[in-house]
């Protein structure tokens, strides 16, 4: 059907790098672009959010940073480069395993809708205009202005259900 959004979770064996990279080059041209700077930590937060198509944590970030402990990152560092990447929309924050993962499209402002895989860990991002615009004429009904525009359903990716499914039998 024409204008339904496709979502996909990323398949066994993809080319990950290229995902990061492809991340980091976009993100680099979008802050050329707007006068934003890109300093090394706040690209070196963004490639780690990238690293996996799994959400990351603060901590998480923040020790793969520094991975001896030696230097002594600072958490406020880490904060201050997401909240940096996700004013730029390069990383969105999904509130229900408190953690962040990165924005594959970056240069659209847009109603962030994720699935969550309770199995791997896996997202995927859709981009369903109809949520969207449902939520948006409820929410201008009630008179209600929408600043965090966040959707995160939890369930099973095809992966996990397959596996699931073999496991049974």
């Amino acid at each position: 059907m024409a204008g339904e959004s496709q979502v996909q979770f990323p398949e066994s064996g993809h080319d990950h790098a290229a995902c990061v990279a492809d991340a980091l080059e976009r993100a680099s041209e979008l802050c050329a672009r707007r006068g934003a700077r890109l300093t090394a930590i706040r690209r070196r937060v963004l490639e780690l959010v990238w690293g996996s198509h799994a959400p990351v944590g603060a901590y998480d970030i923040l020790a793969r940073m520094d991975p001896g402990g030696q230097r002594g990152g600072a958490p406020a560092t880490v904060y201050r480069a997401l909240d940096f990447l996700i004013a730029q929309g390069f990383v969105h924050r999904l509130s229900s395993v408190n953690a962040f993962v990165g924005c594959g499209v970056p240069d659209n402002p847009h109603m962030a809708q994720f699935l969550i895989c309770r199995g791997c860990g896996a997202v995927a991002e859709m981009d369903e205009p109809r949520i969207e615009g449902a939520i948006g004429e409820a929410a201008a009904r009630a008179g209600f202005e929408v600043e965090t525009p966040v959707i995160e359903v939890q369930g099973r990716c095809p992966a996990c259900r397959e596996k699931a499914q073999a496991d049974a039998r």
